[in-house]
């Protein structure tokens, strides 16, 4: 009787594994986008073609149709990715960097961690200089990713010890000692290939993801090339008709700048947000100045105030120039009213910033916690 047991048992089990099982049909989204990233080569090649995501909240609340452009999902984590692979390529292209060469950069955050992911794909040593005043985690992870990493006081761009220009002066040594195409130093602020990265990548697949029926772009800028690049492409491929504005932080001198014409540069205060906000015009953000319409200042408060509404509404877990970007974007579209397409730039996630951002001890000290409504403060789960 057992072993009749068993056996129907056995049998039944054959029947049910062998039962097909209808398989879901894929989307046509999924299809459509498969079929044109196809096989990357190699990492870089991984780099761009991110998604558009509709801002569903912000989109219902407005009237309009909110996009953000998910650079959270570059192979580095963030739309430095972009600038970095530029700069390499344009460096290489000119003759500057040779194989086996070094890579010299002065960088605060992202951009040294797209370098160092660029620079490892592509056989190169990477020497990064940034402010003591960055996070250990920040520096941690730039030399777990092969950089050799040298942080310097903080001083001012005009200081002769800015980070910048001892990146630069180390290159510059590199260079001496090895002859032509031994280092390059990458300049992402005044490095135009960062603008031309965006001109043929990222402003292209805006235009292509809205089908054209973008009507304004907004984000802020830090070395300028994201702004300026997206801006120059769309303005040219709308004819004019899209709306640039450009969004600022407290402590920069850009909003300033737009609001009379050139010709103010008013700085006042200071913000959480890293990595965005300048005290002058930039050599990739010079080119296309005369394409800005206007420019809205964001206040940490509101960006604070983005980065848990966006985590508790979208689902998205940003960081908070990410979030300052968000929060211009509503506040165009409220200007231009119902029936409009506003984009902009979510640059980096939050991971690299929770130790702050999600730290009530650290909300409070920057006077903060009142930007948080009541029910999104259970997001605030560290001390």
């Amino acid at each position: 009787m057992f072993r009749q047991s068993v056996r129907r048992f056995a049998t039944t089990a054959r029947r049910a594994a062998v039962t097909p099982v209808p398989a879901a049909k894929p989307s046509a989204y999924t299809l459509g986008v498969s079929k044109a990233q196809g096989i990357a080569k190699g990492l870089t090649g991984a780099i761009g073609n991110t998604p558009l995501i509709r801002l569903n909240t912000l989109s219902q609340q407005t009237g309009c149709e909110v996009l953000g452009k998910a650079e959270f999902m570059n192979p580095g984590g963030s739309v430095k990715d972009r600038a970095a692979l530029y700069v390499v390529l344009d460096a290489e292209e000119r003759g500057q960097l040779r194989a086996g060469g070094t890579v010299v950069e002065g960088t605060a955050g992202n951009t040294g961690i797209g370098l160092a992911h660029v620079c490892r794909s592509r056989g190169y040593r990477l020497v990064i200089y940034m402010p003591n005043t960055q996070s250990q985690g920040k520096v941690d992870l730039l030399r777990l990713l092969g950089a050799e990493v040298y942080p310097v006081p903080a001083v001012a761009f005009d200081n002769p010890e800015n980070y910048n220009h001892q990146a630069r002066r180390h290159a510059e040594r590199l260079t001496a000692e090895g002859g032509e195409g031994a280092a390059v130093w990458t300049n992402q602020f005044d490095n135009t290939a960062n603008r031309r990265a965006h001109i043929e990548t990222t402003g292209p697949e805006i235009w292509a993801q809205t089908e054209g029926k973008v009507d304004a772009f907004t984000c802020a800028t830090g070395t300028g090339g994201t702004f300026a690049g997206v801006t120059r492409y769309l303005k040219e491929a709308s004819g004019g008709r899209v709306r640039a504005v450009l969004a600022d932080p407290p402590g920069s001198v850009l909003h300033s700048y737009v609001q009379s014409g050139g010709q103010l540069t008013e700085r006042s205060g200071g913000s959480i947000t890293e990595g965005i906000g300048q005290g002058r015009v930039t050599d990739n953000l010079a080119p296309d100045v005369g394409l800005v319409d206007d420019s809205v200042r964001v206040e940490d408060g509101a960006s604070v105030n983005m980065v848990y509404r966006c985590l508790d509404e979208e689902g998205l877990y940003l960081g908070a120039s990410s979030a300052l970007n968000v929060a211009a974007a509503r506040d165009v579209a409220v200007q231009m009213g119902p029936g409009h397409t506003v984009v902009t730039i979510l640059c980096d996630g939050a991971y690299r910033y929770a130790d702050r951002l999600f730290s009530r001890r650290w909300i409070e000290s920057k006077g903060l916690l009142e930007s948080i409504p009541e029910n999104l403060r259970k997001y605030i789960v560290l001390p």
